[in-house]
């Protein structure tokens, strides 16, 4: 079976499929012959109609969820900002580590980050999970302050801390897509 996808080119070294709301993208070097992008699709296909199916299921299960409303979302956020603070006070004094501002914001895609001045984002969304899932993107995003990479020693400090950190994980991995489509549909 052959796809349809569309080729984006660019500054790049390598060839990337991307597959959105069920539209795949080939994201090409600018030297990248199109034969070349029809061979990797084709050579890719059942990993691509994996993912489709994939992102059908997620289509069908978030379906009836019914997004916050913006007053909802602030009233989140609010929280976040009363509750998140404390446990990355408390999660940083465990690790030894020094932060700079702490916000909160209603990411589409992200649970949290660190900026390389030692910044910290978190999603407001959070809030609606387990507390353990909150603290477990805490000390994932902290340790960023010690490992700013997924190596061995940035997991290792995490499990130092969190041991229970793949199991809150793997509930956020199953469970975040769900939250996610709580947030509203404006950029509120």
């Amino acid at each position: 079976m052959s796809y349809p996808y569309t080729i984006k080119w660019g500054d790049r070294k390598t060839l990337e499929i991307r597959i959105k709301d069920g539209k795949i993208v080939v994201y090409a070097p600018w030297y990248a012959q199109e034969a070349d992008v029809a061979r990797m699709v084709s050579a890719q296909e059942a990993w691509i109609s994996a993912q489709l199916q994939k992102q059908e299921a997620l289509r069908e299960k978030t379906r009836d969820i019914q997004p916050l409303t913006v007053a909802e979302l602030h009233r989140l956020a609010d929280e976040a900002l009363r509750v998140i603070p404390g446990r990355v006070r408390h999660y940083a004094g465990l690790l030894g580590v020094r932060y700079g501002r702490v916000t909160i914001r209603a990411q589409k895609t992200k649970w949290g980050s660190c900026s390389a001045v030692g910044n910290l984002n978190f999603n407001c969304l959070l809030m609606l999970a387990p507390p353990e899932v909150l603290d477990s993107v805490v000390v994932h995003e902290l340790c960023h302050l010690k490992h700013m990479d997924h190596s061995p020693n940035f997991y290792e400090e995490i499990l130092r801390v969190f041991p229970d950190y793949y199991r809150w994980n793997g509930w956020l991995k199953a469970h975040g897509d769900e939250l996610m489509k709580k947030r509203p549909h404006s950029d509120a």
